[in-house]
């Protein structure tokens, strides 16, 4: 066995105990509903978490393709890892380009333990898709700066520890952006909900009243901000939560079938789906090693596979009407359809609308 399949059936063995012990219900797009500190503190405890980290903060000094192990292994048992999430994937790697050391010492560890819940700021009310539209704006104080403005559809924010925020301290358009560490809870920041038609809520609207934050918590360069926001979009936007997010629900709704389905193709498109958007994802992994943010297989894996999900949603549908069957679906299985049903029509918007993505692909193949 190769030391990745060794990485594989320590996530598989974990993941049996917690299952066993029933410390989890499995959900669909569970990098984003499922909050549970204590999973991500138990997953820390096995170190199975920033392990392309460097060692001396507690991380496992591998690549990325080993978080892309245990991320794969994640999702498809629909474990509930939105509190570690957003730090390992995207702050951890901006951490160690562009923080501080004092930067570094106390985030990295507390990421690392599945000790430190992130929200990213990025999208506002009246920009829509144009990042670079960013109004709210930061004025440089005594110590420090203040902030000031409206961050929308920022997942996790109403439960995190501190919020990456992108904000314009001068210039226009891409000039001018700049990173910062808002530590919550704030009394100068308030999180609003934005709930599902169930009422259930993952996404928050983020206002932002003249809040302080020490020259301490600015976030690599005055000015680099764009740079750094779209380093940390190609590891939102590269992943296998990008076509595994619904994979709970495929395998539950696969359960009970008869062995004469009404459409026998329908699994097997699924899972040949799955393993071209693996095989896409594994160049996508060798771009990142390399330091390469700004591939265009980063664009298209994204794109691609997030509308690919919307699909399997349809799919799995058919399935649990499917005439074939010889046992109707689970009430787990039914309620994995529900949830995703409520999730499906952001599953293209979120790190990018498929628009814009398709965007950046034509450019680049034309560059």
């Amino acid at each position: 066995m190769t030391q990745l399949d060794h990485l594989r059936a320590r996530v598989r063995a974990f993941l049996a105990e917690e299952l066993a012990e029933r410390r989890f219900t499995p959900h669909c797009d569970s990098w984003l509903v499922g909050n549970d500190r204590a999973f991500s503190r138990r997953l820390g405890a096995q170190h199975l978490i920033g392990l392309m980290l460097p060692t001396e903060f507690g991380g496992g000094g591998g690549g990325v393709a080993d978080r892309l192990v245990v991320s794969e292994e994640l999702l498809a048992a629909g474990a509930p890892v939105a509190a570690h999430w957003f730090a390992e994937r995207q702050f951890a790697p901006s951490l160690l380009r562009h923080g501080t050391s004092a930067q570094q010492l106390e985030w990295l560890p507390r990421i690392t333990g599945g000790e430190a819940c992130i929200a990213i700021g990025l999208s506002e009310p009246d920009a829509g898709s144009d990042l670079a539209a960013v109004r709210t704006r930061a004025v440089a104080s005594e110590g420090g700066w203040r902030i000031t403005g409206t961050k929308i559809w920022t997942s996790g924010a109403h439960l995190a520890d501190a919020m990456v925020v992108l904000a314009r301290t001068g210039g226009e358009r891409h000039a001018g952006l700049t990173q910062f560490i808002v530590r919550l809870p704030n009394p100068d920041v308030t999180v609003r909900p934005i709930r599902l038609i169930s009422g259930e809520h993952h996404f928050n609207e983020v206002s932002f009243t003249e809040a302080f934050v020490p020259d301490a918590d600015v976030l690599g360069e005055i000015g680099n901000g764009w740079t750094q926001a779209m380093q940390e979009l190609a590891f939102e936007r590269a992943g296998p939560e990008r076509y595994l997010s619904t994979l709970p629900l495929l395998q539950a709704m696969v359960e009970g079938l008869g062995p004469q389905p009404a459409d026998p193709g329908a699994v097997g498109r699924i899972i040949a789906d799955i393993s071209t958007f693996r095989v896409v994802n594994q160049r996508v992994i060798e771009h990142l090693a390399a330091g390469d943010t700004a591939a265009i297989d980063i664009a298209m894996l994204k794109s691609s596979a997030t509308a690919f999900e919307q699909r399997s949603v349809a799919v799995a549908l058919d399935l649990a009407a499917d005439p074939g069957r010889v046992s109707p679906p689970s009430t787990e299985a039914a309620t994995l359809l529900r949830e995703s049903q409520f999730q499906a029509p952001g599953f293209t918007i979120r790190g990018g609308t498929n628009e814009v993505l398709r965007g950046i692909v034509s450019k680049g193949l034309l560059r």
